[in-house]
């Protein structure tokens, strides 16, 4: 058996910050009414006037970076995971764009479709198959573009207020320095709550006819759909549980954690768990301020910013955490 380590780390974000302010042309918002309840002061929204980012395109540029950082090439990669929520088209999905748009050779690409744990999830399934000696390296890609399917009025501003678009990718290598690299992942599911964060279509459960036909302009499905004080309160309690399974797994403390990266989904979240677990600010990375809730895109984007400004260091305990629509969640416990 081998060890994995992330070797190459990068991020990518489109040029247009939207801040609260900002928002307040299209909906009845305040920035101390979003400051508030979420914490973010601005967020990146792709421009589609004046940019032509998409979630794969946004992808393939923080993966740049991190082959580039791993000091690899694009021929050195092994295999593409990509998780998103948010692709370019209903299929194929955004793996196989990067392959395209980076020239790489026919190498595999998979994608992973779980929302703000995607990452999580997608950095979990490249562990196992550089542990079982299948592959050396795998590119792991987190990207979203929320904003084009947003609901852009006061109705919808109870889930457009949250959320950005941008990407970041992590190329893990395989790694034969024991104690080093990822020690462990935990991942969980209770689908029966689906629902309560969920978008209704179009999909084939409700397709683009049915909605056609109905031509109702009170019809909300194809927008996100977020139930906040319920996923709020199901979220504080599994972040703690992935945290402390990942802890226990390893025989560690919560005062061995050198830096906790938490999914960016509300700062108040990341601020309960921060004081549950009784660690500095020093000790937890939030940017969710600057970016707002890139789902997929947030760990890894805050784990590249991170190690970019030298908060982690060689041998640091690196602890990543999501919770989100599914109801997913997991955690992934890192000797860097």
């Amino acid at each position: 058996m081998y060890n994995s380590k992330i070797t190459g780390l990068g991020y990518y974000l489109p040029e247009n910050v939207v801040t609260n302010d900002d928002l307040k042309e299209f909906m009845d918002t305040s920035d101390e009414w979003i400051q508030e309840r979420t914490g973010i002061k601005e967020r990146r929204w792709i421009d589609p006037k004046t940019s032509d980012d998409s979630t794969s395109s946004m992808g393939a540029k923080a993966a740049k970076v991190a082959i580039e950082r791993a000091g690899l090439t694009k021929d050195d990669i092994d295999f593409i995971i990509f998780a998103t929520l948010s692709p370019d088209m209903y299929f194929p999905g955004g793996g196989v764009r990067v392959q395209d748009m980076l020239d790489m050779p026919t190498i595999g690409a998979l994608d992973v479709r779980n929302q703000c744990s995607g990452f999580i999830y997608a950095l979990s399934v490249a562990d196992q198959f550089i542990k079982t000696g299948m592959y050396k390296n795998i590119l792991v890609i987190g990207s979203e573009n929320h904003s084009g399917g947003l609901e852009k009025s006061t109705r919808g501003r109870g889930v457009t207020v949250i959320f950005g678009d941008g990407a970041g990718a992590a190329v893990l290598s395989r790694c034969e320095e024991e104690g080093k690299g990822i020690l462990s992942s935990h991942l969980h599911s209770e689908g029966k709550y689906a629902r309560e964060l969920m978008l209704d279509g179009p999909a084939t459960g409700r397709w683009v006819d049915a909605i056609m036909e109905e031509n109702n302009p009170d019809d909300t499905s194809y927008y996100p759909y977020m139930n906040g004080q319920f996923v709020f309160k199901h979220a504080v309690v599994r972040f703690s549980e992935a945290i402390v399974e990942g802890l226990q797994a390893n025989g560690l403390q919560k005062e061995d954690i050198d830096m906790l990266i938490p999914h960016q989904a509300n700062l108040r979240i990341a601020q309960f768990i921060q004081r549950k677990f009784q660690l500095s600010d020093d000790n937890v990375y939030n940017n969710i301020m600057k970016y707002g809730n890139t789902t997929a895109a947030s760990v890894i984007i805050a784990l590249t910013e991170a190690w970019e400004l030298g908060k982690i260091k060689d041998n640091d305990l690196v602890v990543l955490a999501a919770f989100g629509s599914g109801f997913t969640w997991g955690s992934v416990v890192i000797r860097w």
